[in-house]
């Protein structure tokens, strides 16, 4: 007699510890994986409410939802049979030292680059996004920003390590071509006079259609290198609660899902997630908001980097 335990892959909860339930590698390096998953567990430059440290396991345990269907809807292929995907698990560094974590983020990122894999992180707070960038920028020079955020996070007045200043810092260091880059959900306040990024603002993008917003997306970046970085607070709080800085008026998931299938064809270099802090989270909503999105981005990935014949 056949049971669960001689087929693990029928219980759908037991022994998923790694992103849709991918075996967890600590040396990815040495594999051949095509995309390495990292969790970034940090929250020290969080200004609002903290908790984002929490953010990649709450990811990785919803991500189990997600696991059992072999060909994603609307996709017309089997993800697994065309990229190998590994978890590395979270990055290890000196809890409570900012600076560590940063230079240890900048330093795995760069070989795991170095070593011709691409990368989708999850934070996190979003601060995490500037050291990858950095290491990214190593790998494939100046690149274009998409940003989905419910804030620039371009503002010069906060400290070194502050998860509002990354894409101030960014520009700065010819890291990102601003004339290139987009940010999509904005309904905070900023220096619009002095800005540097163009912005389709939340009320804009929800009277848009996600084709229109793919559209302004694709003239903006032309064939620049992109990096897509997603601030799960771009979602209106009805369907992400969980994060530390929510701010009501904003996407909706259907609408960035659709957005991100649109990316299809772009130069994606780079991937992340980040802002689910789980503690206020309901149902597990916004973690599998976050789940789901890193699942379309490595779809849209495979698809963009000749994954799929």
């Amino acid at each position: 007699m056949t049971t669960i335990a001689d087929k693990p892959d029928y219980s759908l909860y037991s022994n998923a510890f790694g992103y849709l339930r991918q075996p967890l590698d600590f040396k990815p390096l040495e594999g051949d994986a095509d995309v390495v998953v990292l969790g970034l567990p940090f929250d020290m430059a969080t200004t609002g409410r903290s908790g984002g440290r929490m953010g990649p396991g709450a990811i990785r345990n919803a991500s189990v939802n997600l696991a059992w269907e072999e060909t994603r809807w609307p996709y017309q292929f089997k993800l697994s049979e065309h990229v190998k995907i590994v978890d590395a698990g979270d990055l290890v560094y000196n809890c409570g030292d900012s600076a560590d974590f940063t230079q240890r983020v900048e330093d795995f990122a760069t070989k795991i680059l170095e070593a011709d894999k691409a990368m989708l992180s999850f934070g996190g707070d979003h601060f995490v996004t500037l050291p990858l960038l950095r290491a990214h920028y190593k790998k494939h020079g100046q690149m274009a920003l998409l940003h989905f955020d419910a804030h620039t996070d371009t503002y010069s007045q906060g400290s070194k390590y502050d998860h509002g200043t990354m894409f101030y810092h960014a520009p700065n260091e010819g890291i990102i071509a601003a004339e290139n880059s987009i940010q999509v959900g904005i309904r905070t306040e900023y220096d619009t006079a002095n800005h540097l990024f163009e912005v389709i603002d939340a009320a804009a993008a929800n009277e848009m259609t996600a084709d229109e917003i793919v559209a302004q997306i694709r003239k903006r970046v032309g064939d620049m290198p992109l990096y897509v970085t997603f601030d799960i607070d771009c979602l209106d709080p009805a369907f992400a609660p969980g994060t530390g800085t929510p701010v009501c008026g904003g996407l909706t998931s259907d609408k960035a899902m659709k957005i991100i299938r649109g990316l299809k064809g772009m130069k994606i270099v780079g991937m992340d997630v980040v802002e689910v802090a789980p503690a206020y989270d309901s149902a597990e909503i916004t973690a599998l908001a976050g789940a789901t999105l890193g699942l379309e981005m490595l779809h849209v990935w495979a698809e963009s980097n000749g994954k799929i014949k």
